[in-house]
């Protein structure tokens, strides 16, 4: 089993002024002790189980551009992009372009949207769940279209494309995790288009599997290839005490079939906390 660093805080002690250097710490420190992804939120606000909305945000794709300078293993994705967000033409030269400049590190991660508040504050657009889900599905199919090298032109019925140019090409194909367990459109779309899943780490991950293999067998999908991913706790706690209970967690999604969990760290910024993660949780969470 893999761990992968969640960040979702940007509130650190020296403010804005030293948020970037910050942030590089956080991110060299996470990539020495062993974490094979860094993700951030596709938020513009923050949101509300993480702080207050008032407090520090940044965009998702401009801090994981500078996050791609300052790494040189550790994959890099949104957990996840908000679909509604952006055209899919310019999200696809997004993520080629993250993919290049990171000499093929870039992951799409991309869901159906879900705050409304953020996007009613600062005038994105949001349409209702069902036309999110439409959208969610002719986004990956332009993105894949524009990675697989057509130029051809895309119709759909919320998005057309005259000409599907994506130059220059990302370095590999950006594995595509999507976000979300529901279970009649969120995996059905996981088993048709993606790479990975993610799902919440809550009682019913063994059910959400059983769901997810059987879109594969209706849509013809090896469930092997899609790897298994759950957005989960991984903190220490203050001197250590959660180890114990975080390695019993991960052991139980591990013989469930889960291959890779994400997850915040309290306090990141403070030298050490990434390190003991590394030495007591990612070690030990390899042989699961």
């Amino acid at each position: 089993m893999e761990i992968g660093l969640h960040v979702a805080n940007f509130t650190y002690p020296s403010g804005p002024a030293g948020l970037a250097d910050d942030l590089t710490r956080v991110v060299v420190a996470a990539e020495e002790a062993g974490f094979s992804r860094v993700s951030v939120m596709d938020h513009v606000w923050q949101i509300a189980p993480v702080g207050p909305i008032e407090t520090d945000m940044l965009e998702a794709y401009t801090t994981l551009g500078y996050i791609a300078a300052r790494t040189s293993t550790v994959e890099l994705l949104a957990w996840v992009t908000a679909v509604s967000y952006r055209e899919p033409g310019l999200l696809a030269k997004l993520v080629s372009t993250l993919d290049v400049l990171s000499k093929g590190r870039a992951m799409l991660g991309i869901g159906a949207a879900w705050n409304g508040e953020e996007a009613e504050g600062l005038g994105l657009f949001f349409p209702p769940t069902a036309e999110r889900f439409e959208r969610l599905e002719e986004t990956l199919q332009i993105c894949l279209q524009m990675w697989g090298g057509s130029e051809e032109p895309y119709e759909g019925t919320h998005y057309r494309l005259a000409r599907t140019l994506n130059v220059p090409q990302p370095l590999r194909t950006p594995p595509i995790l999507i976000g979300g367990g529901g279970e009649k459109k969120t995996l059905r779309l996981v088993a048709q288009y993606a790479q990975a899943c993610n799902l919440f780490g809550g009682p019913d991950v063994a059910h959400k599997l059983d769901v997810l293999r059987g879109h594969c067998e209706a849509v013809g999908r090896d469930y092997a290839e899609i790897e298994k991913t759950v957005m989960g706790p991984i903190d220490p706690g203050e001197n250590g005490e959660n180890i114990d209970a975080v390695l019993a967690r991960l052991k139980e999604w591990g013989e469930l079939g889960i291959q890779s969990v994400q997850g915040g760290v309290n306090r990141p910024w403070e030298p050490g906390r990434l390190e003991l993660v590394g030495r007591e949780i990612i070690a030990a969470a390899a042989d699961f």
